[in-house]
């Protein structure tokens, strides 16, 4: 423990009583007796006597404090000067030091009053007194100095007692109280250190990055202050003992006077204290920063194991929902592609995590405190990155499995389409000869050593060899496969056996009979893969015929494809009806599929925007715009859950009631005009918040594979989806009672696509300053070159195709044509958005229309109010000139007969 912390705390110092010091009426000279007893004069001074006992003791103890504690136990020699004054002086002053003098006395020596009546007196009293002042030591009484130099040597007296000890009282002082302030800096530089020591030990390490940093600077800059505080006692320190010492070094005779030595011994002693003091320090300190730098890295490794930790997780968790090993080659290898996307999304997350576990390992090696808390993450880290790695390795393996096993089952179905048209296609005619028989017998044994090519010449092999990694669908798939297999290998088994026994011997002709109906194929075609076809195939082939021939005991062999040929002929109306059922199917599946992917955006993203616990996730951009993301979609899915999917429902038994539907429903299915006029809005908030977390979240629970704008897409590409499947109920049906109906349906579609579309360019109109919806239906829309001739018919309309034509899109309304100019711009890297700018418009109710413009079979004239104004407008095709001009002498008839 520092040895100033346990020093006695003097009473006084110099700075304490420096009025009474200053008026010298006692002093510490430095000299000493022979045996070295420290040496107190009280010179010369007039008004001993009035000096207050206070300031007499405070002075006196203070001196007697000064000496070295071996130098005070020998006793102190005091000297009394009092050669001016009288005996009374002289008996006031042995008084005062009997009573009053706090250390231990050797001698007393008094140079009493020079004066002869005064030292005759002096004689007297000390004999009669001395029993009064009650001093245990010899008073000396003494005539002059040189008595006094025999008794103490002259080199330890001042010069006032004859002497040669260089003494000043103002230097004295200034020393004694540089001296005792270097002392209190030392002891409070000390306390400071002790101090800020003890909260370094006592602080708690803080647990986050921003806390440890803060605390690291903090003591950083206290500990260099304290450092500053340090030099600066030790500069102070040096100072004093360079101006103690300066006598010596002025003088080489000089020599300081044993209280000067101790001056010298206290300040070095003090100085060596201080080092001690900031070694130790140092010491601490410097493991106090390495522990707190080490803190510092451990909270910046666990922040950076926490950030990389959930990257990890979520990639995982990605990983871990990725169990879909596909059901066809195309959806297999869009897995692949999802699959390498996925990995090469977790590169960087493994990069960062195998850094951080090296990292963590440095740590370690570099004796961090916290050994105990880094090792386990840094394992960690690596475990999931192997476990990631393996992982990803497994679902290649798998996937790689599912491609190759889809790729020969999509192999074999097609060897068995393949072989099912060998056998339709063989002629009935060529296989009643031996010839024609051998020959087809060639062609059958050529394409079954194909079967080997493709390794399905086992087939129970081929099923067993990719067992383990399928799911249940897949295994009925591929079991149905195998069952096709089967099925056309006996085919051509029978189908061999038949024909051998044809070119064996030389058969009668047979006249083709009709097969049973019971037993006609079902396929309209050897090239559809129906699995059906397949059963009912395989029944007929290598089977004797039913008809007459066989009926009237004639044994000859009927040839299969003798039976196919009379189904297809006879079955063709059968097969166009099952194509109509199986587009019913179709549009009712689908139907069903599409309403519960309504439901699904409406119960999980346009609900939850109500959703309380989900509030603060979603953008303040979206606040209060649920109409504007989702327009009218509420609504379409009522139309369509509520009433159009049941009303198709009813078609599956009666495919001619379809048509109905769509003619019935014609108005209601207006309503995706409202949706496709709002996309373009709903379109541009989703550029602006579709990455927010809220979106995220609701897709995670509703475990969508796409984001919202893909679904929110669906009704657009329904309502397109309609005139494709009625397009194919027309092949089925032409020239069938209910073609009209569809026909008419198929037109209502796609007047409704048409108006959708329409309106879609509509509502990007610019700059027109009245409301479109006041001009009246718009029945057409379209660009044009266009050139105009503004003036009263001063220049002929010939000469107008001399200028170069301005592009132009026009709308045509029942009461305003309006010419736009169409522009188009990029948005946020999207996709170019046309906008049109309008610039000129004509009332219907004025305008006259020419059909043909000399020289262009493409160009029509338009004209307003009597010819002031022409416009020649050119199309791009004949065709769609005359559809405007169609469209525009209806408008004009209607207005005319509303006139009449």
């Amino acid at each position: 423990t520092d040895e100033i912390m346990q020093q006695e705390i003097r009473p006084l110092v110099a700075v304490d009583i420096i009025e009474q010091l200053h008026r010298q009426f006692a002093i510490l000279s430095g000299g000493r007796g022979k045996d070295g007893a420290p040496i107190i004069t009280f010179p010369e001074f007039a008004g001993f006597s009035e000096i207050p006992d206070d300031d007499f003791l405070n002075v006196v103890t203070y001196l007697t404090s000064i000496p070295s504690l071996e130098a005070a136990s020998i006793g102190f020699i005091i000297i009394i000067d009092r050669r001016r004054d009288k005996w009374s002086a002289v008996k006031a002053s042995l008084t005062r030091i009997a009573g009053a003098f706090p250390g231990n006395l050797q001698l007393v020596f008094v140079l009493r009053p020079s004066r002869f009546i005064q030292r005759a007196i002096a004689d007297i009293g000390i004999k009669l007194y001395r029993d009064d002042f009650k001093m245990k030591v010899p008073i000396i009484m003494l005539n002059s100095v040189s008595d006094l130099h025999g008794y103490i040597d002259k080199s330890q007296l001042t010069r006032e007692l004859g002497g040669t000890l260089e003494y000043g009282h103002s230097q004295w002082i200034h020393h004694r109280t540089a001296i005792e302030n270097f002392a209190m800096t030392v002891k409070t530089t000390a306390q400071m250190l002790q101090t800020f020591g003890t909260d370094l030990a006592e602080t708690e390490l803080p647990n986050d990055v921003q806390c440890t940093e803060e605390l690291l600077s903090s003591h950083t800059d206290h500990h260099s202050k304290l450092k500053d505080e340090l030099k600066l006692a030790v500069k102070q320190g040096a100072t004093l003992l360079t101006c103690i010492r300066e006598p010596v070094t002025r003088s080489a005779n000089s020599k300081l006077s044993p209280d000067e030595l101790e001056n010298v011994a206290t300040v070095e002693r003090l100085l060596a204290q201080l080092d001690e003091t900031e070694k130790a320090f140092d010491q601490f300190w410097t493991k106090h920063h390495l522990k707190l730098e080490q803190c510092l890295q451990l909270r910046h490794f666990e922040h950076d194991f926490r950030e990389v930790k959930l990257t990890l997780d979520n990639l995982m968790e990605t990983q871990a929902g990725f169990a879909d090993i596909g059901d066809s080659v195309t959806r297999v290898e869009n897995l692949l592609k999802e699959q390498k996307h996925l990995e090469e999304k977790g590169q960087e997350p493994l990069e960062k995590a195998q850094s951080l576990a090296l990292h963590g390992e440095q740590l370690i090696q570099n004796n961090h405190y916290a050994v105990d808390s880094i090792r386990p993450k840094c394992v960690e880290l690596r475990r999931i990155c192997d476990d990631f790695t393996n992982e990803t390795k497994k679902k290649y393996d798998i996937l790689g499995k599912s491609l190759e096993l889809h790729k020969q089952l999509d192999k074999a179905s097609q060897w068995c389409e393949a072989g099912i048209y060998l056998l339709a296609s063989q002629a009935v005619d060529k296989c009643q000869s031996q010839e024609g028989a051998e020959t087809a017998l060639v062609e059958i044994e050529k394409f079954l050593v194909t079967a080997k090519e493709h390794q399905l010449s086992n087939p129970k092999e081929f099923y067993n060899q990719f067992d383990m990694i399928l799911t249940p669908e897949i295994k009925a798939n591929a079991q149905r496969i195998v069952q096709k297999l089967e099925d056309v290998q006996e085919m051509f088994d029978k189908r061999q056996v038949s024909l051998k026994k044809l070119a064996a011997k030389q058969t009668r002709p047979v006249q083709p009979v009709a097969p049973h109906p019971e037993s006609s194929p079902k396929r309209a075609s050897p090239k559809i893969t129906r699995p059906a076809a397949v059963e009912n195939l395989g029944q007929f082939c290598g089977a004797p015929g039913r008809g007459p021939a066989a009926q009237n005991g004639n044994h000859a062999l009927v040839c299969p494809r003798i039976a196919d040929c009379n189904a297809e002929q006879k079955s063709c109306m059968g097969s166009l009806v099952n194509k109509s059922h199986h587009i019913i199917n179709e549009l009712i599946e689908t139907e069903r599929v599409y309403v519960e992917e309504l439901q699904s955006i409406i119960e999980g993203y346009a609900s939850e925007m109500d959703n309380p616990n989900l509030v603060h996730l979603i953008p303040s951009a979206l606040q209060n715009k649920k109409e504007v993301l989702f327009g009218n979609l509420p609504e379409i899915y009522y139309f369509h859950n509520r009433i159009f999917l049941k009303e198709i429902e009813n078609c599956i038994e009666n495919p001619e009631l379809l048509a109905r539907c769509f003619l019935k429903r014609k108005e209601d299915l207006q309503i995706y005009e409202k949706y496709c006029q709002n996309k373009p809005r709903s379109e541009a908030l989703w550029r602006q918040c579709g990455d927010s977390i809220f979106f995220q979240e609701c897709q995670r629970k509703l475990d969508h594979k796409l984001s919202l704008d893909a679904y929110l897409l669906k009704p657009v590409q329904r309502i397109t989806k309609y005139q494709l499947l009625l397009k194919e109920m027309l092949k089925c049906s032409k020239n069938s009672e209910g073609t009209a109906e569809l026909e008419e349906a198929l037109a209502t579609v796609l007047d409704i696509i048409k108006s959708v579309n329409d309106s879609m360019h509509q509502i990007a109109i610019t700059g027109y300053e009245g409301d479109v919806s006041e001009l009246g239906k718009l029945l057409m829309q379209g660009s044009f070159n266009v050139w105009t001739d503004h003036k009263k018919g001063h220049n002929k309309v010939k000469d107008l195709a001399r200028f170069k034509p301005m592009q132009r899109h026009l709308f045509l309304y029942t009461k305003m044509l309006l010419f736009c100019k169409k522009r188009e711009e990029n948005t946020d890297g999207h996709e170019k958005t046309a906008s049109y700018s309008f610039k000129n418009s004509l009332k219907m109710s004025t305008v006259g229309i020419t059909e043909n413009v000399k020289g262009d079979n493409k160009k029509f004239e338009i004209w307003y109010n009597g010819r002031e104004e022409v416009y020649i407008i050119q199309a791009s095709s004949v065709e769609l000139k005359n559809t405007w001009i169609s469209e525009i002498r209806k408008v004009l008839t209607g207005q005319l007969e509303a006139c009449r």
